[in-house]
């Protein structure tokens, strides 16, 4: 008998594993199987048909990972010990990785995505490793199913992004597909960026502006939609009111003069000086209705979710005119 003979690693049973054709497993799953760290060495050496491809996480297969085995890779590595399946992820894809997730077109295919960035509690110990980032969130967002992959909401993906990227084009590219998608609001997309501090970046702060300027356009284009498909009588668009002689009164998107109402899109976006543009808005508003001006505030994302309502806040605003007393006369110029 030769002892000299290599030992061919004994098959392992591994059922539901199997029957779930899973290809990637923590060192913990793997111990739940009944496998020992013996074991699981012996698959990993040549012939065995295992690789370690992360800190604790195995490829049950030799060759390169697809990008499926990546994402479940980066998860199971950033997985909390002795976590309850079933109980809700704890981490969750974010970056590049989870807008190509997202079908984002300005984003990098997912098999070209270099790094695949994890979001986790402020609170994991927890350190980046080969090709996972491990960012950390102060409260971490409720994920997102994409595929059967948690995945980060837009707005928060965008930020963790954004933070690892220097081209001005790309960055422009990912805010304005963000809105233009339809995948969020100027505003959510601007909060996540102003609390990763990443607004006194140049390139990020011309593509805010760009992203804001495409926001408003959006919104504008779907106050005439509504207007004109629930059959609201056609108001002034984009004017400014003053008073005869006197102050500027403000700009409004639309206003009926007959009926004393306006529309106004709040488009604000949170930054620094958020509490300041709130008041000045409430200011204005304020003023107009001190003058018998009824103004409606319309944010772009009531437009985009529930424009009826909308439409049925407007309708009701002008149909209560004639049981209000007549409003101030005012002078009505083009913005």
């Amino acid at each position: 008998m030769n002892h000299n003979t290599p030992i061919t690693p004994r098959p392992l049973p591994l059922p539901s594993l199997a029957e779930d054709r899973q290809r990637v497993a923590s060192a913990a799953q793997l111990r739940e199987q009944g496998l020992s760290n013996a074991d699981v060495a012996a698959r990993c050496r040549p012939g065995g048909g295992w690789q370690q491809i992360l800190p604790g996480v195995f490829l049950l297969r030799l060759g390169q990972p697809t990008s499926e085995d990546r994402l479940r890779a980066a998860l199971l590595y950033a997985s909390r010990p002795g976590a309850v399946p079933g109980e809700g992820p704890e981490s969750m894809i974010t970056g590049l990785a989870a807008l190509a997730l997202h079908r984002f077109s300005a984003a990098p295919p997912l098999p070209t995505v270099d790094r695949i960035d994890v979001l986790v509690p402020r609170t994991r110990r927890l350190r980046s490793t080969g090709w996972v980032r491990v960012v950390r969130a102060q409260e971490t967002p409720e994920p997102l199913d994409v595929a059967g992959v948690p995945v980060a909401p837009v707005a928060r993906a965008l930020a963790d992004a954004v933070s690892g990227l220097t081209d001005a084009g790309l960055v422009r590219r990912l805010l304005t597909e963000a809105v233009r998608g339809g995948h969020c609001e100027p505003g959510a997309v601007v909060r996540e960026l102003n609390h990763a501090r990443l607004l006194s970046r140049p390139h990020v702060v011309d593509a805010v502006d760009s992203l804001l300027a495409e926001g408003r356009s959006i919104a504008e284009e779907r106050l005439y939609e509504m207007v004109r498909e629930f059959g609201l009588p056609d108001p002034l668009w984009n004017v400014d009111l003053r008073l005869p002689g006197g102050p500027h009164l403000g700009g409004l998107d639309a206003y009926w003069p007959d009926q004393a109402v306006a529309v106004e899109l709040d488009t604000r976006a949170p930054r620094q000086d958020d509490d300041a543009l709130w008041s000045e808005y409430t200011r204005k508003r304020e003023h107009l209705e001190r003058l018998g001006i009824t103004v409606v505030h319309i944010t772009p994302r009531k437009l985009r979710e529930a424009m009826e309502q909308q439409a049925t806040v407007v309708r009701t605003a002008l149909m209560a005119a004639s049981d209000r007393q007549p409003a101030a006369y005012v002078v009505v110029l083009p913005r």
